[in-house]
């Protein structure tokens, strides 16, 4: 794709990814890379989650879940180097690759990947995950514009994504702020206890239920009654 128009692509990409939830923008950035990318059959977007496990949250193509899925079973693949190791990971011909012995045989067997393209998606905080873009021919990704044009957009997908998730984060700590507090209500009325002692019931119940503060008090919202343990 021409300079000029990768530009302006990737100008329309930032307006369409901005003020989404999280889902939509994962939903959006892999139709995107497919619109693109030249040579990207279909794409999808594996994300790191708690505990370092990782998942393919959205994808085009069902393929594209099996591909990925194999890697985190075997842990090994263009997709887990790129979490963890390269900004940028690119097979020209899966079925020639040597650095994946178990996992490249398998994918070009099951899914029929011959080329793939990986990018890191990461902020200057942390790093979130990785762009994942199949081809179902050679060398689909062996020009150095493909790279060019790969890394633009993952730096916007990671923008974006981060933004999403940080706008996410904020509602449901709101959300669950706000639950807390009208349990507290509840209990300061029942009881007549101020709001430090409603909200150290909530805690020892919390506790003696080992159950998460924000569900003993969605429960007595909902419920008007305390769990039991």
């Amino acid at each position: 794709m021409p300079l000029t128009n990768l530009i302006e692509e990737l100008a329309a990409a930032a307006r369409d990814l901005s003020a989404e939830d999280v889902e939509q923008t994962l939903e959006k950035s892999v139709a995107l890379t497919v619109d693109l990318i030249d040579g990207c059959d279909a794409a999808g977007v594996s994300l790191v989650r708690r505990g370092h496990s990782i998942e393919t949250p959205a994808s085009t193509d069902r393929k594209v879940l099996r591909g990925d899925q194999l890697q985190y079973e075997l842990q090994e693949g263009p997709c887990m180097d790129a979490v963890w190791n390269q900004d940028i990971v690119v097979s020209t011909d899966l079925s020639e690759d040597d650095r994946w012995p178990r996992w490249a045989p398998r994918v070009v067997d099951e899914i029929g990947a011959r080329s793939m393209m990986c990018i890191q998606l990461f902020t200057d905080a942390r790093t979130l995950g990785a762009m994942n873009m199949y081809s179902w021919r050679p060398g689909a990704f062996d020009l150095e514009g493909d790279r060019d044009e790969g890394l633009a957009l993952g730096a916007h997908v990671a923008v974006a994504l981060a933004s999403a998730q940080q706008i996410e984060g904020l509602t449901t700590a709101l959300v669950s702020r706000t639950v807390i507090g009208q349990a507290e209500g509840i209990l300061m009325e029942r009881f007549d206890i101020d709001a430090d002692r409603a909200f150290q019931v909530l805690k020892r119940v919390s506790s003696h239920c080992n159950t998460k503060l924000q569900r003993v008090a969605a429960e007595l919202v909902r419920t008007r009654r305390l769990p039991s343990p």
